[in-house]
C-alpha cells in the first residue's frame, strides 16, 4: 500500500480505503482518496502496512517520523498515545481534542465513540482554561474526557476529567442570642468563652480546642462565622473588626490564598460538608460529608484545592496530589468559582 506525504496528511488511493479504512478504520475517505493523519500514517508504516513517499522517494520510518515531528507540534507525544491505544484494542480516530476512542468491540459506523483523549507532556504546564475547553468539547457530545500525560520515559498515565455536583449530609444549628466576642491574634482567632467554644466545636466541628475552655479558629472559619453573625471579632488592641470585608482584607494580607479558600469554604458549608485544613495532604481542605461524633471522626470524603480561572497546572505536582489522594482513599477535587457558583473538577487516574 502506497501513500504520499502532503503537508500534514498522507494521501493514499482507493485500494487503501478498502484495505485500511474498511478493515481497521484508519484515516478518512475523501472520494477515492484516503486521508491519513501523520500519527496514523506513522503507525501503519511501523506495522509495514503502508509505504510513504516524499518527492518521489520512499521514506524509512525514522525519516518519516522526523519529518512528521517537524510538521506537527507534539507529534511524538500523540504517536506514543495513539500506538498505545491501538495496541490496547481500541479503534482511534482524530477529533476536536486529539483522539476520539471507541469502546472495545465497537467501531465507527457501529457504535458511538466512548471518549475524547487529550494528550499532554509532563513537562508542559496546562492552563485550566485549556483543560476546560477540551472537557466542554467532550461534554457537548456526551463523551468521557480522558487526559493522557506522557512522561519523560514515554510512559503514559491516563486521567478521567469530570465535573461533580457534590452534596454533604451535615446539619448544624448555632443558637446564639448575640455574637460571641472573640479575639484575633496574629494569624488565628481565639474564642475565650467555654460555652461558646464547646458549642462551635461540637456543633459543626469548627476550630480546634486550645485547651478545655478555649477554642482557636482558622481564618476561613472565622470569616464564615463573622458573616453569619455568630462571632464578633476584636483585634489585639480590643478594636472591633466591623465586617467581613475588613476582616477579609486582613486575612488576605496574611494568607494570599484566603479569598480563593474562603469562597470554596462557604460553598462547601452550604452543600452540607465540613471543610477542615488539608495541609497534611498538600491541599486547602479535607472534607467530611457528615460527623456524628467527635470522639471518632469518620473518613473524610474529598481533598479539595481552590484554584483561580487563570490557574496553570504543573503536571508533576498534579500527579502527586492525585496519587496521594488515592493512597488515603479520597477523591482529589479542584474548586473553581464561575460567576458566583463554585464547580468541582474531579481529575482521577483510570485504567484503559
Amino acid at each position: 500500500m502506497y501513500g504520499k506525504l502532503v503537508k500534514e496528511k498522507v494521501k493514499s488511493g482507493k485500494q487503501a480505503i478498502n484495505e485500511l479504512y474498511n478493515t481497521g478504520y484508519y484515516g478518512r475517505p475523501k472520494g477515492d482518496v484516503l486521508e491519513l493523519t501523520l500519527v496514523e500514517a506513522a503507525y501503519l508504516l511501523y506495522k509495514n502496512k503502508l509505504e510513504i513517499s516524499l518527492d518521489e522517494r520512499n521514506l524509512r520510518f525514522e525519516e518519516f517520523f522526523t519529518e512528521a515531528s517537524i510538521r506537527q507540534k507534539f507529534f511524538e507525544l500523540k504517536y506514543i498515545v495513539y500506538k498505545d491505544l491501538r495496541e490496547r484494542g481500541y479503534y482511534v480516530q482524530p477529533s476536536v481534542t486529539d483522539f476520539r476512542v471507541y469502546p472495545r468491540g465497537g467501531h465507527p459506523g457501529k457504535t458511538q465513540a466512548k471518549m475524547f483523549v487529550y494528550v499532554r507532556s509532563e513537562r508542559v504546564p496546562m492552563l485550566l482554561k485549556d483543560l476546560l475547553t477540551q472537557y466542554n468539547a467532550a461534554l457537548n457530545v456526551r463523551k468521557q474526557m480522558v487526559l493522557a500525560i506522557v512522561d519523560e520515559e514515554s510512559d503514559i498515565t491516563y486521567y478521567e476529567v469530570k465535573r461533580l455536583d457534590i452534596k454533604g449530609e451535615m446539619k448544624q444549628i448555632l443558637p446564639l442570642d448575640q455574637p460571641a466576642p472573640v479575639t484575633m491574634l496574629e494569624d488565628r482567632v481565639l474564642v475565650w468563652d467555654e460555652e461558646t467554644s464547646k458549642l462551635l466545636y461540637e456543633n459543626g466541628f469548627y476550630g480546634k480546642p486550645l485547651d478545655n475552655q478555649r477554642l482557636q479558629l482558622s481564618l476561613v472559619e472565622s470569616a464564615y462565622l463573622l458573616d453569619k453573625g455568630i462571632i464578633e471579632i476584636k483585634d489585639s488592641n480590643n478594636k472591633i473588626i466591623p465586617d467581613i470585608s475588613e476582616f477579609s482584607k486582613i486575612a488576605a494580607s496574611i494568607d494570599p490564598d484566603f479569598l480563593l479558600k474562603y469562597s470554596t469554604y462557604v460553598d462547601l458549608r452550604s452543600r452540607g460538608f465540613i471543610p477542615k485544613t488539608g495541609f497534611k495532604f498538600g491541599t486547602h481542605f479535607r472534607v467530611y460529608s457528615e460527623i456524628q461524633t467527635l470522639k471518632k471522626l469518620p473518613h473524610s470524603s474529598y481533598l479539595v484545592h481552590a484554584i483561580a480561572h487563570e490557574h496553570e497546572f504543573l503536571l508533576p505536582v498534579m500527579s502527586r496530589a492525585i496519587r496521594l489522594a488515592n493512597s488515603v482513599r479520597k477523591q482529589m477535587l479542584y474548586a473553581v468559582e464561575f460567576t458566583g457558583t463554585t464547580e468541582y473538577i474531579d481529575i482521577g487516574r483510570i485504567k484503559m
